[in-house]
């Protein structure tokens, strides 16, 4: 589901710490449907939609601590990435993930509602507490909007 598609511009890579490949694995690779690249016994490449993402072993790198920022009205953990999905993707991912079982950080919802940026987003983390948003904009155009001031 969120392997690469055609691209404009050029693919981001994100290397982030684990504290267990085999769960890793099963996270991206099972449940976000993330094909797997290379890979050794201390990382594992996942293609993302077409970006590098990077899960290396490095457990002493793992803090349980979440350090969160108010937006809108929720707790949103500060070190996050994710993608942002057409409209339609994202309300089928949500309910993929919703019927995965998977526990949300930050359940699907929409932020903003009527204000320029409004965006449907939910948060989950990764078995070793990485935080990551899926989002989208109703209006694309709205990605990089600005409040009028």
């Amino acid at each position: 589901m969120l392997a690469m598609k055609q691209r404009a511009r050029p693919p981001f890579h994100l290397a982030f710490p684990v504290h267990d490949l085999a769960e890793a694995r099963e996270f991206y690779g099972q449940l976000l449907g993330c094909p797997m690249g290379r890979s050794t016994d201390a990382w594992i490449d996942f293609d993302l939609m077409g970006h590098q993402i990077v899960a290396h072993l490095a457990p002493e790198q793992i803090s349980s601590e979440i350090l969160r920022n108010p937006v809108d009205g929720e707790q949103v953990p500060v070190r996050h990435f994710g993608l942002v999905l057409e409209w339609d993707e994202w309300h089928s991912f949500a309910a993929r993930m919703r019927g995965s079982g998977v526990k949300f950080l930050i359940e699907p919802s929409v932020r903003f509602a009527g204000e320029t940026g409004e965006q449907a987003t939910l948060f989950l983390r990764d078995p070793s507490g990485n935080a990551l948003e899926f989002k989208s904009f109703r209006d694309p155009a709205q990605l990089f909007a600005k409040d009028k001031l």
